[in-house]
């Protein structure tokens, strides 16, 4: 039955056009079942750089950014990180809850993933994707939420996603997710609004005590210590979804 179902997918490929297949590829559910029986027309290489383009606005919110080195014979991948994703508070979480995950999802054929910074490639780590995914499945995590499509941009949202109260906000085509709590008063951000800052940047400022924060790279606070808590923001089966901390809301 397996094998009638792949060559129905085959004969179906066959006569359709470039563009309409490269539509389809676009669809998670169609790339996997394609993943699955072996017919997906791309190679390693490119879904891997495709996943990463995924996460790209997400690390950018820290302040960094993820570059494809290779894919070995061995099917490791190697990718360099850049900027400040190294260190910055929740790097755990970008880490695995992002970039593993959309990599792992486009080529669940690769063995590890060897991630090296630009500052210290001697360095490089190689990880074993399952141990970076014990995090993702371990609870809770990713919470589908289509309603943030919704959001205009500028505008700021209060959502509740498996019971943790989330504010996201739309600057241009991206969102950013941050828990609903801010570092300075030890309070909920629900009223906040976007501002433009010195340089133009968009500015989240809580309502209660008015600090500042820097919604697009990693919530970091503008005039005082500590930082808001970012929540990765990926489109996994043709939806958005955030991903929720294990032991965290309901």
């Amino acid at each position: 039955m397996v094998d009638l179902y792949g060559a129905g997918l085959r004969r179906i490929l066959a006569v359709l056009d470039d563009a309409t297949v490269q539509r389809l590829l676009a669809d998670d559910l169609v790339a996997s079942l394609l993943l699955v029986h072996g017919l997906h027309p791309h190679d390693v290489a490119t879904r891997v750089a495709g996943a990463l383009d995924s996460v790209r606005p997400y690390l950018g919110s820290h302040g960094g950014d993820v570059r494809l080195l290779e894919v070995t014979a061995e099917a490791v991948v190697r990718l360099e990180l850049t900027g400040s994703c190294r260190s910055c508070p929740s790097s755990s979480v970008t880490l695995e809850l992002a970039v593993e995950d959309a990599v792992r999802a486009a080529a669940p054929e690769i063995t590890a993933i060897e991630v090296v910074t630009a500052e210290a490639a001697a360095d490089a780590a190689v990880i074993a994707p399952e141990t970076l995914f014990a995090h993702v499945r371990s609870g809770g995590n990713w919470v589908g939420a289509p309603e943030l499509a919704e959001l205009a941009a500028g505008e700021v949202g209060g959502f509740a996603l498996s019971g943790l109260s989330v504010l996201a906000c739309r600057v241009g085509d991206e969102i950013y997710v941050y828990r609903d709590h801010c570092p300075s008063c030890d309070r909920t951000l629900a009223g906040a609004v976007l501002h433009r800052g010195v340089r133009g940047d968009p500015v989240l400022r809580c309502p209660g005590c008015r600090a500042h924060f820097d919604v697009v790279h990693g919530g970091a606070r503008l005039d005082g210590a500590g930082h808001l808590e970012p929540l990765p923001v990926l489109v996994r089966d043709g939806e958005l979804s955030v991903a929720i901390p294990v032991g965290v809301g309901g």
